[in-house]
Formats: structure tokens, C-alpha cells, sequence
């Protein structure tokens, strides 16, 4: 039943089994995200005055200072003692898995991105809670296909599925969370990914909500900009978010680079360092920042306030990510955006005081806008503008905003993604052409050719007839039983061989494979649950001309399920590209 299931899955119209999937991870993810946030929020509900989750502002200097620096260290002997693969966490480590190793996620490297985001962000370093929220969704669906020994293409699809689910479940945003899975983790929309990315975000934001309730996550007041005459301002706040949006990056890749012959425990220290440094003087820095998010919404800060949190925010983010601190970056660009948007609106109210809209809806654009110029995503930012704040006036001046502050980044600047920037800062890339996308979305065990039969090398005539007479298109050849296939013959040669060699007075013998006329093609193994793009990166590497499709028994010797040659590939490439 679990091979049958399995085939279904290698094949791209594997619809309802990947959707009956997608809501089991999207459920999980959700369960999941629900225990994160408990864990943060209890820790913070103890440490920080009155109880409050966020309220960093009420601490003492003194604690403002040491308690981001204590997290810092803690943290840092913990990361020591772990061995170096497992210390990779966030998102680009789940970019990374989705294009180095077809979406298999380890479990330990979540388990210290669990851990290590809890004491980063209950500590008040500033990193946010979604990074490390994308990556234990996305290891829900990356076990879940590699428990059920799912093909590649849907252990991908699940990891979607749970990077969908845990934006829907940490932001109560399930579309922004679809088009974030889509455009900046997979970079590609497919309808049989489409459906049980938006079955998993549903889930996982039913769970939530059915615990934290259906308010947006942000509590502020319905505004509509005041006049379309503010729209060639609100492209000059796009273009000049823009701008912060590219310094934010170049000093995160800045830092990434830095201190890099340090010990782990001495970065992620000078990190908590400068977190507390910056928190003497803006306390708002601290945490994730969702409560200076909702003031800048309300407008509650003056300008100068708006500013100083605005840089001192841009820097500690940048610092405690670049030195190894393993927490997110969404939720501190929503803040930076918001201040630094929030700052705009007062200078639109100061030079039109009668015709400018209020500090707040500039802080509400300034937050997509960044989010759009780091991530490089502009409809996912837009989709989290529209469910964070339940304000569908904001659609028109989002889209000018969000729009001019990607392309000042992109284009302007020449910054790429965020996520794919550090990805290359660690001497890695990530292939997205269409030929990569096509090839990834199949797996071998769903293309390959089952019509044929495995022998040893050396046949009787009896023995060869009894073979033919089962009409195989293709014969994997092995020295002996024990060993594996060493080529590969078209079933047609030797049966070609054979009527040839009947003829007057011919006697019956050994025939050997190896030896007799025919076209023998060098082959390689491939496990059963590989992508086709896998399977054309082995033909390369290994120079062969045709793979055999493997998967591990509890008997000693792999068992065969079929043929993968690259005509197959191709074909399979062209018919897709043509449907």
C-alpha cells in the first residue's frame, strides 16, 4: 500500500494524497508554533515587570543591558558544545536543504533552533520569532516525508507546506504565508503545490486562532490616505525605505563576514553586547518589538523617538544575526519599517499639515515596504500588510510603497533576496532556472521504465529463452546474484543475437551477456525517492548513460524497480514544459 502510495506521490497529479498531507503538516506545524510562543511568553511573563510579554522598556537599565548579554553567552557555550552542522538554523538553512539535499531537514538542527531562538528572544536580543517559526514548520513536513519515505518532489511540496503554516500560525496571516512559501522559500508557483500549501496555512492558523483568537495582529484604526496628491509622496517614502531596506542587508552580510576566526560562544557574546549597548539607550530595541510596532501604528512615538529606534534597531538586528544568534529577521524589519515609516508621515504632516494622512498609515506602509525590499517578495508583503492590520485601503499606496522600495533595493542598490545573499555569503547559490523547477517537481520512481529484468551476466539458452519470453524492453546485467547491476542491455539485442545463432545446425549453450553483439550502457543507482533534477545532476557526475531506480530492503541486496535513461528525462522535461 505504501509503494502504490508512494508512486502516486512521484508523479505531479498526485493532488488529493498531497493536500490529505499538506493539512496533517500544516496541523502539526501549528501545534508546534503554539508550543514556541507558550515557551517565550511564559519565560518573558516572569521576567519582565507586570507580567507583561514585550514590555522590555519597564526593566532597569541594568537588566536592559545584562539580560540580552547573559541570553548572548548562554547561548553561546550551548552552540560551542554542539557539533558545527547542527548549529545551522532559519530560513537559509532551509533554502539551503530544499537545494542541496532535496528538503531531508535533520531533526537536531531543529531542536537548536528551537532552543536557541527560546533564550535569544527571551533574553530581549533583537531577533524575531519567524525565522526560527519557518524552520520548525518546514522540519515538520521534511519528517513527515522522510517517515513515510515519500519521493523527493513531495518531501519539497511538505516542506512548503509547513513554511506556509508556520507564517499563518506566528502572524495570523494564512495568504501571506502561501505566497511567502511560494515566492521567497520555493521561488515557484505550481497548482499541485498551490493546494496543500493553502490546506497547511488554513490549518495551522484554525489551531491558533482557536488559542490566541481571531483578532488581526495588530490593533489600529481603519485609515485611508487622505488624498491621491500624497501618492508621489508615499513613492518617495517606497524609494527612501528602499534605501534602509539595502543598508539593512549590506550590514547583515557585513557582520555575517566578521569575526569569523572567533569562537562561537565569543561572536554570539560580542552580539549580546551590542544588543544590551543599544538597549541602554532605545530600550525599544529589545525582543521582537510587535508592542513599538502596534505604538508606531497608533502614532505614539514623536519623531525623534521614531528615529533613534528606527538606526538603533537596523544595527542591533543586523549585529546579533551576522554574529550567529539564532533568531529571525521578519518581525525586526517590521519594526524598523514601521518607525522609519512612521518618522515620514510626521515630516508629510509637517510640511502638509492639511492634506497629509496620519504618522500611522505611513508606518503601516513603511512596514511592507521593508519587508518587501529585504525579502524581495513584494506580493507577500502586501498580502502581510492587508491581513496584519484588516485594512483593505491600504492596498493602492501598499502597492506604489512596497513596489518602489523593492526595486530601489534590487535595482538600484543591486541587492538580491536576503536570504539568498547570506546563502551566497556562505560560498553556496541557489539554481532556479526553469530547467531546475521542471525536474524538481517529478520524481525518478514516477518516470522510470519498470519493463525490465535483472540477470546475471552468463545464460543458458533455456534460461535466456524463458527471459525474452516475458517481452522486457531492458536487461540489467550483474556478475552474480550478490552483486549489482553492472550495464544495461536492450532486451532487443539479445534477442536478435539469439535468432541469429539459430540456424543450420546450431546446439544449445551458454550465452553471455557481456560478451555477446549488442549495446551495453553503463549505469549508476539512484534511490527511489529522487528528484528528476537528482537524477540528471548523477547522470553527469558519473558519466553514466542510464540509471537503475533503487531503494533499500531489509534484505541484503537493494530492490530494482525500474529504468531512468535521459531520453526519459528529456522527454519528460519537454512534455511538461508543453503542459
Amino acid at each position: 500500500m505504501l509503494d502504490h502510495l508512494r508512486q502516486r506521490l512521484a508523479r505531479a497529479e498526485a493532488l488529493p494524497l498531497l493536500s490529505l498531507l499538506g493539512i496533517l503538516t500544516g496541523l502539526l506545524a501549528g501545534l508546534v508554533i503554539i508550543l514556541f510562543r507558550l515557551a517565550i511568553e511564559g519565560v518573558q511573563g516572569v521576567l519582565l515587570p507586570a507580567g507583561g510579554s514585550e514590555n522590555f522598556e519597564a526593566l532597569g537599565a541594568p537588566w536592559r543591558f545584562f539580560l540580552p548579554l547573559t541570553g548572548a553567552l548562554l547561548l553561546g557555550i550551548v552552540f560551542q558544545l554542539l557539533r558545527r552542522h547542527f548549529t545551522e538554523v532559519g530560513v537559509t538553512h532551509v533554502i539551503e536543504r530544499l537545494t542541496y539535499h532535496q528538503g531531508h531537514l535533520p531533526w537536531q538542527n531543529a531542536v537548536a533552533q528551537f532552543i536557541g531562538a527560546f533564550i535569544a528572544i527571551a533574553s530581549g536580543n533583537s531577533v524575531g520569532r519567524e525565522g526560527p517559526a519557518v524552520h520548525l514548520g518546514a522540519v515538520n513536513g521534511s519528517l513527515l516525508g522522510q517517515w513515510l519515505k515519500l519521493p523527493n518532489n513531495s518531501v519539497r511540496i511538505l516542506v512548503a507546506c509547513g513554511v506556509a503554516a508556520a507564517i499563518g500560525a506566528s502572524f495570523n496571516t494564512p495568504l501571506a504565508g502561501v505566497i511567502f512559501a511560494m515566492e521567497v522559500v520555493m521561488m515557484e508557483y505550481t497548482m499541485v503545490g498551490f493546494t496543500p500549501v493553502i490546506l497547511a496555512a488554513a490549518g495551522a492558523t484554525v489551531l491558533t486562532r482557536l488559542f490566541y483568537g481571531s483578532a488581526p495582529a495588530f490593533d489600529v484604526p481603519a485609515l485611508q490616505l487622505a488624498s491621491l496628491a500624497e501618492l508621489p509622496f508615499v513613492l518617495l517614502s517606497g524609494i527612501a525605505i528602499g534605501l534602509l531596506g539595502a543598508l539593512f542587508i549590506h550590514l547583515l552580510l557585513l557582520f555575517t563576514k566578521s569575526l569569523n576566526g572567533w569562537p562561537i560562544w565569543l561572536r554570539m557574546g560580542s552580539a549580546g553586547l551590542i544588543a544590551g549597548s543599544c538597549a541602554l539607550a532605545v530600550p525599544e530595541v529589545m525582543g521582537v518589538g510587535y508592542d513599538t510596532v502596534n505604538s508606531a501604528l497608533l502614532g505614539e512615538f514623536a519623531l525623534t523617538a521614531l528615529v533613534a529606534i528606527t538606526l538603533f534597531k537596523l544595527f542591533a538586528t543586523t549585529a546579533s544575526l551576522g554574529l550567529g544568534l539564532p533568531g529571525g529577521l521578519i518581525g525586526p524589519t517590521l519594526v524598523v519599517g514601521a518607525s522609519a515609516g512612521g518618522a515620514l508621515g510626521v515630516v508629510a504632516g509637517h510640511f502638509f499639515p492639511e492634506n497629509a494622512s496620519a504618522p500611522g498609515l505611513y508606518a503601516m506602509l513603511g512596514m511592507a515596504a521593508m519587508m518587501g525590499s529585504t525579502l524581495q517578495a513584494p506580493l507577500a508583503a502586501m498580502m502581510a500588510m492587508l491581513e496584519l492590520t484588516a485594512n483593505p485601503n491600504l492596498l493602492l499606496p501598499g502597492m506604489v510603497a512596497v513596489i518602489a522600495a523593492t526595486m530601489t533595493s534590487s535595482e538600484l542598490c543591486q541587492r538580491g533576496p536576503v536570504f539568498l545573499e547570506l546563502l551566497r555569503a556562505r560560498g553556496l547559490d541557489y539554481r532556479n532556472d526553469p530547467l531546475a523547477q521542471s525536474l524538481r517537481r517529478l520524481s525518478v520512481y514516477g518516470v522510470m521504465n519498470r519493463n525490465v529484468i535483472t540477470t546475471t551476466h552468463l545464460l543458458s539458452t533455456t534460461q535466456v529463452e524463458t527471459l525474452l519470453a516475458s517481452k522486457p524492453q531492458w536487461i540489467l546485467i550483474r556478475e552474480d546474484e550478490e552483486s549489482m547491476p553492472r550495464s544495461l542491455m536492450p532486451a532487443g539485442d539479445l534477442a536478435r543475437h539469439l535468432q541469429e545463432q539459430q540456424g543450420e545446425g546450431w546446439e544449445p549453450g551458454d550465452v553471455d551477456l557481456l560478451t555477446i553483439p549488442a549495446r551495453r550502457l553503463q549505469v549508476a543507482a539512484v534511490p527511489f525517492q529522487a528528484t528528476l533534477q537528482e537524477g540528471w545532476e548523477l547522470l553527469a557526475s558519473t558519466q553514466s548513460e542510464a540509471l537503475y531506480v533503487v531503494r533499500d530492503t531489509l534484505t541484503r541486496r537493494p530492490t530494482i524497480f525500474g529504468i531512468l535513461s535521459r531520453q526519459d528525462i528529456e522527454s519528460n522535461y519537454l512534455y511538461n514544459g508543453r503542459n
